[in-house]
């Protein structure tokens, strides 16, 4: 593995082929966003003229290059981080919960951190979200439900997450500590 300020790179090799795949700084939680395959440096020359086969492309193993990218400790460092991060948005939120109720102010900051876990790749961000502000899943739930309803989140069919609205936008950046 390499690594720098960019990212990660892990290669593997593949017969004739050298195959090098590379996941950006920050959180690894899905496949690399990029894959080379290039001659390795002691392949044939009569295999390169070949060109690449399907059955190298069926040979990568990205995920044990995925599980070898998430143990490098710029990894963990950049997780630990993240995490950190995520937390106390979730802690801010359950504040605002509890000093004003449902608001436009808590629905704001609700669903930031919960688009954020989501991005992430949190498996499940409400349970973890429901920790941090110290209600019940089903409660933050029926929050999102109305974020979503009153225009703060977009809905992505068949998956945690969405989008912050224009509307949701507009309340963090009243927010002094929201832009910090």
């Amino acid at each position: 593995m390499e690594a720098d300020d960019s990212g990660f790179e892990i290669t593997q090799q593949q017969g004739a082929w050298a195959v090098r795949m590379w996941w950006p700084v920050g959180p690894v939680n899905g496949g690399p966003q990029r894959i080379t395959i290039e001659p390795a440096e002691d392949a044939p020359a009569r295999e390169v003229a070949r060109g690449i086969s399907t059955t190298v492309l069926r040979r990568l193993d990205v995920a044990a290059a995925l599980e070898l990218a998430k143990q490098a400790p710029e990894a963990q460092r950049t997780l630990e981080e993240v995490a950190g991060k995520l937390n106390g948005m979730g802690e801010a939120a359950g504040l605002a919960l509890e000093g004003e109720g449902v608001s436009e102010r808590y629905l704001a900051l609700l669903v930031a951190t919960y688009t954020a876990m989501a991005d992430f790749g949190a498996p499940a961000p409400i349970p973890w979200l429901a920790r941090l502000i110290g209600r019940r899943p089903e409660t933050v739930k029926d929050h999102l439900k109305r974020a979503r309803r009153d225009g703060f989140l977009t809905t992505v069919a068949g998956k945690a997450g969405g989008e912050l609205t224009d509307k949701a936008t507009a309340v963090l950046e009243e927010m002094p500590e929201a832009g910090s």
